[in-house]
């Protein structure tokens, strides 16, 4: 129930719009890198001395005026440009929903094409995210169309999605970040239980890794990962094929230990104002974070209406959730 609480936070517009005007006040300031530019190639620059490369994402969400998708491609364009000046080890994570995709389908598809034609001329890989079903095929559909002309481009697969082992077949010669998913989706497109998704998490990991390209392996879960490292020494997987991968801010002594035994590892970055829905999507991953909410909210004594909010929505479907069981 939790993970629906929230999740239906993440898509509650007003208290995203709010979060943007109160600042880090949820704890966000955990598991985002920074608000800008400069802040996060300081905390990327950190990460990369400790042997740990970086996927950068420009946070965003609900953008349905161009001029707001306008300014998504020049800040996500502005770090290419300071990943190459700064010369770190990074790359770019993007969401064709901030670029547009939600506006229409060939404006998102060019902002698209002038961010993946400058970090081709840097050399930098552009990994193109998977959001909710809707926007998945067009997104596939933006791929397969800038596969073309680049070959700086990879993509994320989803395990809780029935057509996942389609598409990773489909896609097999691309850098892909196998994940579970974050988003809630009805049992007409994927798997509903935990167990159901964790077993296609699994087969599609071993699969790309036996036969695709490069497989980017997003988990926070200690038991995947032992698995997985079990199978790579079983099968005699080289190093150069894969890699681990979490988020900014989660499990930092795993991410560390992971980077120390030679595994390749690579952090997901996200940075800017607008948190609010990555954030509660992190909680919804992982319920127990919600202790760092807790902490922020109520012993700094920063009720603000996100909180506020956040608190009496989760109230709500608390108590309609006792009554229905007494």
């Amino acid at each position: 129930m939790l993970k629906d609480i929230f999740i239906a936070l993440s898509e509650n517009q007003t208290l995203n719009g709010a979060a943007k005007k109160y600042g880090l006040k949820m704890g966000a300031q955990h598991v985002v890198a920074g608000t800008n530019i400069e802040e996060t190639i300081e905390s990327i620059k950190k990460l990369n001395a400790l042997g740990i490369s970086c996927t950068v994402d420009n946070l965003g969400e609900f953008v349905f005026e161009k001029e707001e998708a306008l300014e998504a491609k020049a800040q996500i364009i502005a770090v290419i440009e300071a990943i190459e000046e700064h010369q770190v080890d990074a790359h770019i994570s993007l969401k064709p929903s901030q670029l547009g995709l939600d506006i229409d389908y060939d404006f998102a598809l060019e902002n698209l094409r002038e961010i993946t034609a400058i970090a081709n001329k840097y050399g930098t890989f552009i990994n193109i995210d998977m959001e909710s079903h809707k926007h998945l095929q067009p997104s596939f559909d933006i791929l397969d169309e800038l596969s073309k002309e680049y070959d700086n481009l990879g993509t994320v697969i989803q395990a809780y999605f029935y057509r996942a082992v389609e598409d990773i077949q489909k896609y097999k010669n691309f850098r892909l970040r196998i994940v579970k998913g974050a988003y809630k989706e009805p049992a007409e497109y994927a798997y509903q239980t935990k167990e159901e998704i964790d077993q296609n998490y699994v087969e599609l990991i071993e699969w790309h890794l036996l036969n695709g390209k490069f497989t980017s392996i997003a988990t926070h879960d200690h038991n995947v990962i032992n698995h997985v490292k079990q199978f790579i020494k079983d099968n005699n997987i080289p190093n150069d094929k894969f890699e681990f991968q979490m988020l900014y801010g989660f499990r930092t002594d795993m991410q560390k230990q992971l980077a120390n035994e030679g595994y390749n590892f690579c952090t997901y970055v996200p940075f800017g104002s607008d948190w609010y829905g990555y954030f509660m999507r992190r909680l919804a991953e992982r319920p127990q974070n919600m202790n760092l909410v807790v902490k922020q909210v109520f012993n700094k004594k920063t009720n603000t209406l996100i909180g506020i909010g956040a608190a009496a929505f989760a109230l709500g479907r608390l108590t309609k959730s006792n009554k229905i069981k007494r």
